[in-house]
């Protein structure tokens, strides 16, 4: 009897027969269902086709498996099953565990990167009294001991920063961040991201270092600077392209928005039928108009520069125009893979940005961010020019990947559940 037997490191022939084992023990081999787990000891040989084959000497049952597995020829196709029982998907389907080998290489890889280039690898609170650094809807707990409210952390960014304050000049942390919001193909409940802090640098250093990180883990995951994404040809060669936030969406609608005033940009969006979000003053409209009329388009790797201040409240001012800011998205195959800025080293400014928020908040806007006196506080003590850059994990392995959704990259993936309470 031939018989395959498999782990994680490959797949092996056996060969058993009953005058090596003997009756009974050859009859237990014989009731072995597809998917039990069993020890075997042997001698190695080929066959006259060449394949490598062990022929059994002994045998022990390891483990029972009291249910079958996706049938041997057809596998395991369907997406729902293959996202709520992932276990089941590594089984049968071998090009789905080495999506998560890949991961794994990325995280390791974006490691050495950063170690080689002096970063500190630093971990912050999950739990936080105040739901700050982005503007996103938060998940929130109950700390009994303490009686308080406590969130589960939106970004990592405002105690990446307070450890700059402290004397810290590099550092990075990789970690979950949890947001309470919608699920989409890019867009996931939970999700792993980068974020990394330098002192005495600014956007253009980040940007530098993006290039440089994003091409690394290019060429060391795909052994080359280019690769396919869902029948896309993407060329990760430096320099990536650069874009004008303001000016690619002037010149999509077809208007000068830097001119342009807030009733005439609602227009432009209610034209396309585009529902502009309440609470939205010029720089909210003009980002809207980009994601809706440009973002798609960027196909190759491309930063995208100079974001409104309104849609950017940790970043810096551009000394040329003060509605925009020193920060850059990279977005790659139409998403945004990285965000980076100049941050904010003035605490009067960024007081007054908060206040802006809380403004804006009021007229009805929902994703604000949230006055946060203890880090106005740090701030008060010195924070030195510091440059910030965030990058999505989970986005990237997609991309490197050529997985469609997040999802596919995401070990165990949030789901509805299979019957709702009553």
């Amino acid at each position: 009897t031939f018989a395959h037997i498999q782990d994680f490191a490959g797949r092996i022939q056996l060969h058993v027969k009953v005058d090596k084992l003997g009756e009974p023990k050859y009859q237990q081999f014989v009731d072995l269902d597809l998917g039990d787990i069993i020890g075997v000891r042997g001698s190695l040989f080929r066959t006259r086709r060449g394949e490598v084959t062990c022929e059994v000497e002994d045998f022990v049952l390891l483990a029972k498996a009291l249910r079958p597995l996706p049938e041997k020829y057809h596998g395991l196709k369907d997406v729902e099953v293959r996202h709520r029982q992932r276990y089941l998907d590594l089984i049968a389907n071998p090009e789905v565990r080495d999506v998560f080998v890949t991961r794994a290489r990325i995280v390791e890889e974006t490691r050495a990167f950063l170690r080689a280039r002096g970063f500190i690898e630093v971990e912050t609170p999950v739990l936080q009294p105040i739901a700050g650094g982005a503007a996103a809807r938060p998940f929130i707990t109950h700390h009994n001991a303490l009686d308080i409210d406590l969130y589960m952390r939106i970004a990592l960014e405002l105690y990446l920063k307070r450890l700059i304050v402290g004397g810290f000049e590099r550092v990075f942390e990789i970690g979950r961040i949890f947001r309470n919001e919608g699920i989409d193909r890019w867009h996931s409940p939970e999700y792993t991201m980068l974020e990394l802090y330098q002192a005495y640098t600014d956007w253009e250093g980040m940007l530098e270092l993006t290039e440089a990180l994003v091409a690394h883990l290019v060429q060391r995951i795909k052994g080359s600077t280019s690769f396919s994404y869902q029948g896309e040809s993407i060329d990760a060669r430096r320099p990536f392209a650069r874009l004008e936030m303001v000016d690619a969406a002037s010149q999509a609608s077809g208007r000068d928005l830097l001119k342009a005033e807030v009733p005439e940009l609602r227009r432009l969006l209610a034209e396309r039928q585009i529902e502009a979000r309440p609470g939205l003053g010029w720089g909210g409209l003009v980002n809207e108009l980009f994601e809706e009329l440009v973002q798609d388009r960027l196909v190759q790797p491309t930063f995208v520069t100079g974001h409104p201040v309104e849609v950017s409240p940790l970043a810096r001012r551009r000394s040329d125009d003060p509605r925009l800011t020193d920060r850059f998205e990279l977005f790659i195959a139409g998403t945004e893979i990285a965000n980076a800025f100049s941050e904010i080293n003035d605490p009067l400014d960024q007081r007054a940005r908060f206040e802006d928020q809380a403004r804006a908040r009021a007229s009805g806007a929902e994703e604000t961010h949230p006055m946060d006196e203890d880090f106005l506080t740090a701030l008060e003590h010195g924070f030195p020019p510091t440059g910030g850059m965030g990058l999505g994990i989970d986005r990237l392995t997609a991309l490197l990947t050529d997985q469609p959704t997040l999802r596919d990259v995401i070990a165990f993936p949030h789901m509805r559940a299979r019957h709702a309470e009553p």
